[in-house]
């Protein structure tokens, strides 16, 4: 695992992460744009609409309510298969972008955010991209990391929120 870094200057702040990944290009993109795939890893439904990744297409990502009672909606704004895919999550702007690497895949995944959010999307982004790589994540991982890019990103960014309101699985982050 690479651990996240935030980057600034240019407007909002950005989480970078990156994962090598064992497979190749297209294995990977069929993971970030097929719904079935993304429900492996992606921390919510991913549903865009006429179920085609394009340009201008709009997306919804209802959460579990078992976990929080939120859909947030999004748009695509950029899709080169496959090597890069843009789309809006909410508030925020993803970025990925693949490239063949180590007879496998580097991803590198941009999350352009409200500063008080870079802690708490590093952390779970990291345990989402671990999932993609099929690595074990245990049950007070979030926690932890959130903890480490807390004390990482305050003193660039200034406090850093925890869990969003209404967020029902804060009983599964022991600790």
């Amino acid at each position: 695992m690479t651990e996240a870094i935030i980057l600034t200057g240019n407007g909002r702040p950005t989480v970078r992460l990156e994962r090598q990944l064992v497979e190749p290009a297209s294995v990977v993109w069929h993971a970030l744009t097929d719904r079935e795939k993304l429900r492996s890893w992606f921390p919510c439904d991913v549903v865009v609409d006429g179920g085609l990744w394009k340009g201008g297409a709009a997306i919804s990502f209802p959460f579990p309510p078992e976990i929080i009672e939120m859909t947030l909606a999004g748009e695509v704004l950029e899709v080169v298969e496959p090597s890069r895919l843009v789309y809006t999550w909410g508030e925020d702007i993803l970025r990925f972008e693949l490239t063949e690497s180590g007879g496998g895949t580097r991803l590198l995944l941009f999350n352009e955010l409200t500063a008080s959010g870079a802690a708490r999307n590093a952390a779970g982004w990291d345990e989402c991209l671990d999932r993609l790589a099929h690595v074990s994540v245990k049950p007070d991982t979030w926690k932890v990391r959130f903890r480490h890019y807390q004390r990482e990103f305050e003193p660039v960014l200034g406090p850093q929120d925890g869990p969003p309101a209404g967020y029902k699985g804060i009983e599964h982050l022991p600790g």
